[in-house]
């Protein structure tokens, strides 16, 4: 090879490639699906511009989270429709975005946009809640990958080329899609529930499809990998079952009743015991992983009748967090007896809570649609230590809240995306 050809292979693999940086936060909940980051001097209170690193302005609303990976912020939104209850305009407008964002500084580095498959279900009802981009991308050193409900799953490079798109079905809910894509290996792990009742595993450099594992029932939970002793299960919640299987081949492990209702949050794993919460009626269970066939007698250690039919929960340090969406009410469980160590409402007017909590820094974050940011102690100890509102934004924050390396958050509005700055 001479020096040109080896040049322009260096210059032709930087554009493919970026590195990773132990900040980054890749997938929805970060590393491992956890909602934990290990980043320290995080802010505790904010409000005004003095407050704010810097804030972008969104071309469209959406309650999908940022995925990081270093200097750069993938996020999601949409346009074209959907933009008002009044005057939602006409469907075949629709369009996705996926959005490159400079972590430095908020600027927009490229914005693709993607036409909507339609039709979908029309915004109005439950949809107005949320809008129509509520997937978290996910991202490694080869690029983004997105899901765009009966659209498809899209691939990009770091540069904004894109790669591959390819359907995991063609039906619509009239809750629309929520779930995120999840990487593992040289696997895009998608819950495509609603598109095709599958949980679906697609090549990571074509798209193609891997394996498939049919009756997935009632499920807007993104799946988590889990490592038992060297040996990666990616499990799933759906209607009355938890599934796991092996996230490279979708040979199933082993099943486990479930909570019988649908599911909207997404599981938790610590010690190989994997946590879910989820059904109107608020329910949360435990069981261990690594099992074989159906483990529901043996493997279950606890059920207990509270839990969030939308928010996830975060496992630290022994205790299991969680805010139920409708009562603004949040908990602390001990995540080896399913004991509640408290149950506190937040304050009387916070309103509902569709994002699901953050640990880092010993802080506990929640972030209420309309009534700013609570941040208590990640202790088995309630106390509200701050409520955060961000002056001028009187639009919706769905999205979970992302660390950003150097002590900074990252929230996200139906108007904005806003970086705050680090404690002090």
């Amino acid at each position: 090879m001479n020096w040109k050809s080896a040049l322009f292979a260096s210059v032709l693999v930087s554009s493919l490639a970026l590195p990773s940086h132990a900040s980054d936060w890749p997938q929805f909940r970060g590393p491992g699906g956890a909602g934990v980051s290990a980043l320290t001097n995080m802010p505790l209170k904010w409000s005004g511009d003095a407050d704010i690193a810097w804030k972008t302005a969104l071309p469209g609303p959406g309650s999908s989270c940022p995925a990081v990976f270093g200097e750069r912020i993938y996020l999601t939104c949409f346009t074209g429709y959907g933009m008002s209850k009044e005057t939602p305009g006409e469907m075949t407008n629709l369009t996705y975005h996926l959005l490159c964002i400079d972590a430095r500084d908020g600027k927009i580095i490229w914005d693709r946009a993607v036409k909507a498959v339609t039709p979908v279900v029309e915004y109005k009802s439950q949809v107005t809640l949320h809008g129509y981009t509520s997937s978290t991308p996910a991202v490694d050193d080869k690029g983004v990958v997105v899901f765009f409900a009966n659209t498809g799953v899209c691939a990009w490079r770091h540069d904004g080329t894109q790669v591959w798109a390819t359907s995991v079905g063609a039906k619509t809910h009239n809750w629309h899609s929520g779930t995120s894509p999840v990487l593992y290996r040289d696997t895009v792990i998608v819950n495509a529930c609603i598109e095709s009742g599958s949980l679906i595993g697609l090549h990571r450099e074509t798209g193609a499809r891997a394996w498939s594992v049919g009756d997935i029932v009632m499920s807007w939970s993104t799946p988590l990998i889990v490592d038992i002793a060297g040996r990666a299960e990616a499990v799933v919640m759906s209607k009355g079952m938890i599934r796991a299987c092996d996230p490279l081949t979708g040979t199933l492990r082993w099943t486990c009743t479930g909570i019988d209702d649908y599911i909207c949050p997404s599981p938790v794993a610590a010690n190989g015991v994997v946590y879910g919460i989820g059904a109107r009626r608020n329910e949360a269970m435990a069981v261990r992983a690594g099992g074989s066939g159906d483990v529901t007698a043996s493997n279950v250690l606890w059920r207990v009748r509270k839990g969030s039919n939308v928010s996830s929960p975060v496992w630290y340090e022994g205790n299991l967090y969680f805010a139920n969406e409708k009562e603004a009410t949040v908990y602390c469980i001990d995540a080896s007896s399913g004991e509640v160590k408290y149950e506190e409402k937040l304050a009387p007017s916070t309103g509902l809570i569709y994002a699901s909590p953050l640990v880092a820094d010993g802080k506990l974050y929640y972030v209420s649609r309309e009534n700013g940011t609570f941040v208590l102690p990640a202790s088995p100890v309630f106390k509200v230590l701050a409520q955060n509102r961000i002056a001028g934004d009187g639009s919706v924050f769905n999205a979970s809240p992302v660390p950003l390396a150097h002590g900074r958050l990252l929230l996200r509005s139906d108007k904005a995306l806003y970086c705050i700055k680090a404690g002090k």
